[in-house]
């Protein structure tokens, strides 16, 4: 019923990036000019579809060596509830012991740190503002 893909074509990248508009844009508020930058070009996107529809998003980079950046993680409010943000951050995780790396860093929004403590990450920052929205930076040793 739910599937999570890494991006491989230029339709599922769009596919991913339409669903952050959705969410961080038009949900959250976030400028289109903070949401999608740069960084976008480097790194590991994901999307979890259902049927052919894109419903969540996710991407991974390289941070420093060894170290993963997980961001840009959501669901479709529609979806969520689901258990679909532990299916894409499995994927994430997975893609990151792949790589070798041995531990993955986010910054998580303040709401979300119950969700991301559940799977086993850790809070490492005090709370600070990211596009006027709370955040702390949280992180997990990756072992295969």
């Amino acid at each position: 019923m739910f599937d999570v893909k890494i991006v491989t074509t230029s339709g599922e990248r769009e596919d991913a990036f339409s669903v952050r508009r959705k969410v961080f844009v038009e949900e959250q508020g976030v400028p289109l000019s903070l949401e999608l930058d740069e960084l976008d070009e480097t790194a590991d996107h994901f999307v979890v579809y259902t049927e052919n529809t894109p419903i969540g998003a996710g991407r991974i980079r390289e941070s420093d060596s060894g170290i993963g950046k997980v961001e840009r993680v959501c669901i479709l409010p529609e979806f969520r509830g689901k258990h679909l943000g532990k299916l894409i951050m499995q994927a994430l995780e997975d893609h990151a012991a792949s790589k070798s790396f041995e531990k993955i860093i986010l910054n998580a929004q303040s709401y979300a740190i119950p969700f991301y403590e559940k799977i086993g990450y850790v809070i490492t920052s005090p709370e600070f503002m990211d596009a006027d929205i709370p955040h702390r930076t949280m992180e997990k040793i990756i072992t295969e």
